[in-house]
């Protein structure tokens, strides 16, 4: 079968196409999925540089998460059969024809969706759903500020806290970001910048946000705690921006302010400690529910371009130019 690989450490553009033998039969809890197409994120780039918390045995396929078909299933699988469409998270790997995981981190694809549609679900809507509810108790009512808002998980926070009935205030650094958070939910769009929280407390009835949602970092976070209300929670999710923040701790303790560092890894198997068996279940669940607001058109997951094989090194330096709305793919069939 037909693979990227990664032999060492370093560039994007070292990736190359090879050919690797086929997966061979599942173990009683594994599936072998057919891979049609594989996300595109900043896990990925930063794993091939060796910079990512999780470091692969060299050589390795990058790839953290892919939709398909699914071609066999181990004696003890009982949730998928052959023939169906799924959506999958990794360690790594799925920029390969085929691919084979334990079965607890593979979920299926309602009818009526489509695979590109589904592609985006797991982890960016993953990351920002368990992070809004699971970490900061999100409650119906509350502002929630969202930076980063025109990029993957950020739109993906814009539209999820809007679905559980929050007033979101989207901040991104392009018209046309702001206006996808706006089509998508978000009751106002804010310019990031020294001007951010009047911006905000003009948005939020003076008050500031209840919640900030951050997969940017750098002096921004310094912006969204100034804009943060009294008591808010704070969650940190990447550092998109290339830099990590200086918490001003002052601003925290007279605001009341709780900062929660999330990592989503944790519960999709991203750590030594292979977590995602523990979790499982509640994610199947998140899952669940995720997939079948896609499907009922309650959320818009949005695939911005899809790249061949061939085009990695291009689709990460658009990533990194962070011009792009939603997620980038990569066609594993092409």
């Amino acid at each position: 079968m037909r693979a990227l690989q990664c032999d060492e450490y370093g560039s994007v553009a070292q990736v190359r196409l090879v050919q690797k033998e086929v997966p061979g039969q599942p173990g009683p809890d594994e599936v072998v999925i057919d891979v049609a197409y594989a996300s595109v994120s900043h896990a990925v780039g930063l794993m091939v540089e060796g910079k990512y918390q999780t470091r692969p045995p060299l050589p390795f396929s990058p790839g953290t998460e892919a939709v398909g078909e699914v071609v066999a299933v181990g004696k003890d699988v009982t949730r998928l059969k052959p023939g169906d469409a799924v959506v999958a998270v990794a360690p790594w790997g799925c920029y390969a024809e085929r691919i084979k995981l334990p079965e607890y981190t593979v979920y299926p694809i309602p009818d009526g969706l489509n695979l590109l549609d589904a592609l985006p679900i797991p982890i960016s809507y993953g990351t920002a759903y368990t992070g809004l509810l699971w970490r900061c108790g999100l409650k119906p009512g509350e502002s929630v500020l969202v930076l980063g808002a025109g990029a993957g998980v950020g739109l993906a926070a814009v539209e999820l806290a809007t679905q559980m009935g929050a007033r979101v205030i989207a901040c991104a650094s392009t018209a046309e970001k702001r206006q996808a958070a706006l089509e998508r939910g978000a009751v106002a769009a804010v310019v990031p910048g020294p001007d951010l929280a009047r911006q905000v407390k003009e948005a939020a009835d003076g008050r500031g946000a209840d919640v900030v949602v951050d997969p940017v970092g750098g002096e921004l976070f310094g912006y969204a705690v100034r804009a943060a209300a009294h008591d808010a929670r704070l969650l940190s999710i990447g550092f998109a921006s290339g830099s990590m923040p200086e918490v001003p701790a002052n601003i925290m303790l007279v605001k009341n302010l709780t900062l929660h560092g999330f990592f989503f890894g944790r519960y999709i198997g991203w750590t030594p400690a292979k977590e995602s068996i523990v979790h499982a279940p509640a994610l199947q669940q998140a899952m669940r529910t995720m997939l079948t607001w896609a499907q009922e058109g309650r959320l818009r997951p949005s695939v911005a371009r899809v790249f061949p094989m061939s085009g990695l090194a291009d689709a990460m330096a658009l990533l990194h130019s962070r011009q792009v709305v939603g997620k980038l793919a990569i066609n594993i069939k092409e």
